[in-house]
């Protein structure tokens, strides 16, 4: 085995918040009509392409969301992409979790939150992230990891 083969594969962690385990069933007209599978396989065979380990995490509850990203402080991830749903709008909390985990930091919105309702376009999670992406669909999510990748 070579060296090359030795080192750890590039480690990195998507955290979906509320409702995006509803993909394809929830407003499709907003979100499209792929589902929660389709986007985990996605993500699975962009890790395999790329050489990476991701883990997709995904809680309905901004308290596991928060527990998640603490974790991630300790067991090694070297990338975070956040697609946090409706608390982007105002968790502070999660944007504290994420201010405290100094790996690069993506904020990934399926939709183009800019067109849509006035509360969606604020976001107070992306000033804890490098880069926010929004309005690429599910294309949005490699486009993120391949950012993180590049750093």
């Amino acid at each position: 085995m070579s060296s090359a083969e030795m080192e750890e594969e590039m480690k990195l962690l998507v955290i979906n918040g509320p409702n995006i385990n509803f993909l394809g069933i929830r407003e499709k007209s907003v979100y499209g009509t792929q589902d929660y599978d389709y986007l985990l396989n996605m993500i699975g065979e962009k890790g395999q392409k790329e050489g990476c380990t991701i883990e997709v995490f995904q809680s309905n509850h901004e308290g596991a969301i928060i527990d998640r990203i603490q974790d991630s402080y300790f067991d090694g991830t070297e990338g975070i992409v956040i697609n946090p749903g409706a608390y982007t709008h105002y968790s502070y909390a999660i944007r504290d979790a994420l201010a405290s985990i100094s790996v690069p930091k993506v904020e990934i919105h399926i939709s183009n939150i800019m067109e849509r309702e006035d509360f969606r376009k604020v976001s107070v999670t992306a000033p804890a992230c490098d880069k926010q992406i929004y309005g690429e669909g599910l294309e949005g999510y490699l486009m993120a990891i391949d950012y993180i990748l590049a750093k």
